[in-house]
Formats: structure tokens, C-alpha cells, sequence
């Protein structure tokens, strides 16, 4: 299986931070974060990796280059002037991916999650990865229903989750009809209405790395003692 790293983010939350280094390449311990991400996604056995690019993407190929040193192959698809969001990020990076379905990871979260533990039946067209609410996102973003995934006001009396920026998604779910730039959400949104949408809840270690201050969290955690790998 193949694995696309969503990466062309300004990061314009952790400035000044990202003001000379792009999210995903800042350190946390002895790795970045996007480092943590291709060592768990070989670990997994997962070696044809893409990543896209935007802002400063010269500095991905200078820290990554191929991907050698990390036992992988990374493919770089760089979106040139107008970034194209995350759902149109994916549909133009479709032809460097060749297995179906992919596994797609936000740069921008550090988990403990075991990436070959994901997986859809047939009669699914795409899978996504939930996790326990944040603070920073207390109210959810869907609900989980007998493995469905629905909208958190179609089941209103339903525990709500949130996205963990992992999913696992079929090719078909990419076409021109978007146009060129369009989130992923909409996506999401499709698969909802047609019932093509389910999910894994994960209870085990996950942040969201959206600002400076869960970074020097994160950073605390990982000195405070070694985390385990969770199944």
C-alpha cells in the first residue's frame, strides 16, 4: 500500500517558527515530524511514500531526499503557485500513487498509531481514523454509528469524535467535477451521503501540532518518559 503525507501547509499558526522552516520538517526530540511519520510508515511496512509540497518545498527534498535513509521511496509532488488545498492536493498528486486504496496522513499530527491496523470492507470507499476530542476541538467532528460515519447533527444523542488526519481512500473518489482547489472535507461529505464513509475509533496517543504551544507539549511528553507503540 502506498502513503501520501499532506504537506504544502503555510503553517502560519506556529509563526515565527515556520517562518524559515515548513511544520512538518520542526523537530520534536531528536526527529521532525514528518520523520516520526516515515519511520512508523516503514515500520508498517509501508515504503512508496508521496509527499506534496507548497511553501518551502526545496527544504522537503534537502532533509528527506529520496528517502533512503529512512528505508523508503519518497515521491514528491509539488504544487507550484496556488496551493490546492488538501483535497485537490491528493487528486493532482493520483498519478505518483499506485496502489488503491491509499493511505493519506496529515503531516501536522504525531500519533502512536499502528498504520497497517487500517482497513475497509468492499462496500466502503473510504475509512477514516477517530480519536478522543481535543480541547481545542471539544465538540467534534463526527459520529460513529455501528461503523458509519456520519455528521455529528445527524445523530445528535451520538458521542462525537475527531478526524485524526488518517484515512485510507479509493482513487474514485477524485474527479475534475471539484475543479483543481477544494478541501477534503468535501470528500468526506460525499462519502456521508452516500453511505461509502466508515471508521476506526483509535484511543491511543494523538495530537494535533497546530500551534507552538502543543508542539513544546508534545516535546515534554516524549522527554517525560518512552511511549509505546499501541495496536
Amino acid at each position: 500500500m502506498d502513503a501520501m503525507i499532506l504537506s504544502a501547509g503555510e503553517g502560519r499558526r506556529m509563526r515565527p517558527l515556520t517562518l524559515t522552516t515548513p511544520k512538518p520538517l520542526l523537530k520534536v526530540g531528536n526527529q521532525s515530524l514528518i520523520e516520526h511519520h516515515l519511520n512508523r510508515l516503514k515500520s508498517a511496512g509501508i515504503t512508496n511514500i508521496v509527499i506534496n509540497t507548497s511553501y518551502a518545498g526545496a527544504k522537503f527534498t534537502q532533509s528527506l531526499g529520496d528517502g533512503t535513509e529512512y528505508g523508503v521511496n519518497i515521491k514528491y509532488s509539488h504544487e507550484e503557485g496556488t496551493r490546492l488545498d488538501t483535497g485537490g492536493g491528493i487528486q493532482n498528486a493520483l498519478p505518483l500513487l499506485e496502489s488503491d486504496p491509499f493511505l493519506v496522513v496529515n503531516a501536522d499530527i504525531w500519533t502512536d498509531f499502528s498504520f497497517e491496523a487500517i482497513s475497509m470492507t468492499d462496500n466502503f470507499d473510504c475509512c477514516l481514523i477517530l480519536v478522543n476530542n481535543p480541547k481545542h476541538n471539544c465538540e467534534g467532528d463526527f459520529v460513529l454509528n455501528d461503523g458509519v460515519v456520519q455528521t455529528r447533527d445527524s445523530e445528535q444523542s451520538a458521542q462525537s469524535f475527531t478526524y485524526s488526519g488518517i484515512s485510507l481512500m479509493r482513487k474514485s473518489l477524485f474527479n475534475d467535477d471539484r475543479g483543481l482547489v477544494f478541501p477534503l472535507i468535501d470528500v468526506f461529505l460525499d462519502c456521508i451521503r452516500r453511505g461509502k464513509l466508515t471508521g476506526q475509533y483509535y484511543g491511543g496517543k494523538w495530537m494535533d501540532i497546530g500551534t507552538p504551544e502543543r508542539l513544546h507539549e508534545l516535546e515534554k511528553m516524549i522527554q517525560s518518559k518512552p511511549v509505546q507503540a499501541t495496536a
